[in-house]
C-alpha cells in the first residue's frame, strides 16, 4: 500500500481531554511519578471485545439498566463520553456545557449525566459525560482513562479481549516480553526512554488512535536525518479526519529506526500534523509521538499499568 492511501485510511483519536469551565479534568503533571495503588473496591474485569472498522476494540457497556452498547477504551482520553445518538437514544438531558479538547481543537459541548455506568462488573454511578458527534454507527461512546486509576489495561489483541486488574509487576522475557518505563502525563502514559535513531523523543500510548501521529519537532528530526543520509523524500499530503468528524492535513513519514525501551522498530509509517493534541499534552517543543492502533497491532497483546507507570508488550 502507498505511502498517501495508507495515511489517507487513519482515524485519530476522538477526546484528548475536557475542561470544565472552572477547571481542568487532567492530572496535575508537575510531580514525580509515584507508584499508584488500585482501589481495592474494582474487581478484576475481563470482556470479549468487539472490533470496529477502524479495528479499535470496543467494550460492551450498559448505562441506565439499558444496552449493551459497544464503546471504545482509549488511553488517549481522561474522560468518558457518549455520542450524540447514544444520548438521543437514551433521552439524557444535556444540562452544563464543557469545554472537550480533541486532537484538532477544543469546541463547547453538551454534558450529560448517566446515573449508571457498568462496564461488567465495574459499576459507577452520576457520571458526568460530555456527548460528540461521534463517526459511524458503531462506535456508542468513549471509555478514558478515568476508569483506570492505578489500574492495568490489557488490549489482548490476539483473542480481540479487554483487561482490566489490579496493577502488577511484570519482569521482561527475552525475544517474547518488552517491559518499557513510562511516565503519568495529564493521565495518559508516555514513554519516557525512546530515541529515534539515537535522538531522544517522548512516546504516548493511545488506543482510540487508528493511526500513529508525530509533532512537527519529530517530522524535522527524521526529515535531517533523511538528509545526513542522502535520502531526501518528497512530501506527500493526505486528507485525516478525526473520530468527531474533524477533517484536517497530514504528511506521511517513514522513521527508520524507532526504540521504546527495550523495543525496537523500523521503517515505522506515522502522519505527522500540527495538531492541538501535542499542546495540551505540553509536547508541542519536544520530538513527540502518539503510538496507534496501527503500531499496537503489531504485538500479541499489550499491557499498560497505571499503578506501576510501565508498559508491556508481548510479542506475537
Amino acid at each position: 500500500m502507498s505511502p498517501t492511501r495508507r495515511h489517507a485510511a487513519l482515524g485519530l483519536m476522538a477526546a484528548a481531554a475536557v475542561l470544565p469551565a472552572t477547571r481542568a479534568v487532567a492530572q496535575d503533571n508537575s510531580a514525580p511519578p509515584q507508584l499508584e495503588l488500585p482501589d481495592e473496591d474494582h474487581p478484576p474485569t475481563e470482556l470479549a471485545a468487539r472490533q470496529d472498522k477502524n479495528e479499535h476494540l470496543l467494550a460492551p457497556v450498559t448505562i441506565n439498566e439499558q444496552g449493551p452498547f459497544n464503546f471504545l477504551l482509549d488511553t488517549g482520553a481522561n474522560v468518558s463520553c457518549v455520542s450524540h445518538r447514544l444520548m438521543e437514544r437514551l433521552a439524557l438531558k444535556p444540562g452544563e456545557t464543557a469545554l472537550v479538547h480533541t486532537v484538532v481543537g477544543a469546541r463547547e459541548r453538551p454534558v450529560v449525566t448517566l446515573d449508571r455506568l457498568q462496564v461488567g462488573p465495574r459499576d459507577r454511578r452520576r457520571v458526568r459525560a460530555p456527548a460528540l458527534p461521534l463517526k459511524g454507527p458503531e462506535v456508542d461512546g468513549i471509555l478514558g482513562v478515568d476508569w483506570l486509576k492505578g489500574q492495568r489495561l490489557v488490549l489482548d489483541f490476539k483473542h480481540s479481549r479487554l483487561e482490566i486488574t489490579r496493577s502488577q509487576s511484570d519482569s521482561p522475557e527475552p525475544g517474547r516480553v518488552v517491559v518499557v518505563p513510562a511516565r503519568r502525563r495529564k493521565g495518559q502514559l508516555t514513554i519516557v526512554d525512546a530515541d529515534l535513531s539515537g535522538s531522544k523523543i517522548s512516546a504516548i500510548i493511545d488506543s482510540g488512535a487508528q493511526g500513529t501521529l508525530c509533532n512537527l519537532k519529530l517530522r524535522d528530526l527524521a526529515r535531517s536525518q533523511e538528509m545526513r543520509r542522502g535520502e531526501p523524500q518528497a512530501p506527500q499530503y493526505v486528507q485525516m479526519e478525526s473520530l468527531a468528524g474533524e477533517r484536517f492535513t497530514g504528511e506521511a513519514v517513514f522513521l527508520p529506526f524507532l526504540r521504546l525501551g527495550g523495543l525496537h522498530l523500523g521503517n515505522v509509517p506515522v502522519t505527522c500534523a500540527d495538531m492541538h493534541v501535542f499542546d495540551i499534552w505540553g509536547l508541542k517543543e519536544v520530538p513527540a509521538l502518539v503510538l496507534g492502533m496501527d503500531l499496537l497491532r503489531q504485538f500479541e497483546q499489550v499491557a499498560l499499568d497505571f499503578g506501576r507507570s510501565q508498559v508491556r508488550f508481548d510479542f506475537i
